[in-house]
């Protein structure tokens, strides 16, 4: 379930699209448009279809993580323990979260085949700052899955800081256990804690092939 989540958010959040152009549209429009061209990319990139991680860093970097807000999102999953760090800290904390759910979902962008997703009609008011996208995925032979996206408009444009697969909130998953790390090894555990999951992660990375 995590694999096709994570590949679900990379289908969302890749954007083949200007940034000025991004900034003006419409959240459901933003996320119906991309998802068409990231399918695209992933089907003729033969290096990603053949797992190089490397190569799926670089696309993440430039197309996905500018259509995240990494504070708000570690901020809301740090919760009641983000006053308690310093300045210092909660930069390392959104580093190292940033990191980790990059690694992370890099993985899984390899194993893209043939989902397609389905986006819901969107309910929101001309004056709304704060709404929630959302869609289904769909797969030969499974249930459809669905994953809502909570996003907030900023002055470049939507960003998405929570995503709900099946009712379940990423930013609320990770509270449980950014919250026992604290418990036992302070904030500075956390991030430690954080930064071995990262390194894990991206030690399954696959070396560029020559010439690639």
């Amino acid at each position: 379930m995590l694999r096709l989540f994570l590949t679900t958010l990379a289908l969302l959040l890749g954007s083949a699209i200007a940034n000025v152009r991004a900034a003006d549209m419409a959240p459901d429009v933003l996320a119906r448009t991309t998802t068409q061209d990231v399918i695209a990319l992933l089907k003729q990139d033969k290096d990603i279809q053949n797992g190089n991680l490397n190569k799926v860093y670089q696309l993440v970097e430039a197309k996905i993580l500018p259509n995240f807000d990494f504070n708000r999102m570690t901020q809301l999953a740090v919760g009641k323990n983000w006053p308690r760090a310093t300045a210092q800290q909660k930069q390392a904390l959104v580093t190292e979260f940033r990191n980790l759910l990059v690694r992370t979902y890099a993985t899984s962008l390899t194993a893209f085949s043939n989902q397609s997703i389905d986006f819901k009609p969107l309910v929101m008011k001309p004056d709304d700052d704060d709404v929630t996208v959302r869609s289904e995925i769909r797969q030969p032979g499974g249930q459809p899955l669905p994953i809502d996206y909570s996003m907030y408009k900023t002055a470049f444009g939507w960003k998405v800081y929570d995503v709900s697969i099946d009712g379940v909130s990423l930013v609320t998953n990770y509270r449980a256990s950014f919250a026992s790390a604290i418990r036992q090894g302070g904030i500075d555990g956390l991030i430690k804690t954080l930064a071995a999951q990262s390194a894990r992660a991206g030690a399954q990375a696959v070396p560029a092939r020559s010439g690639s």
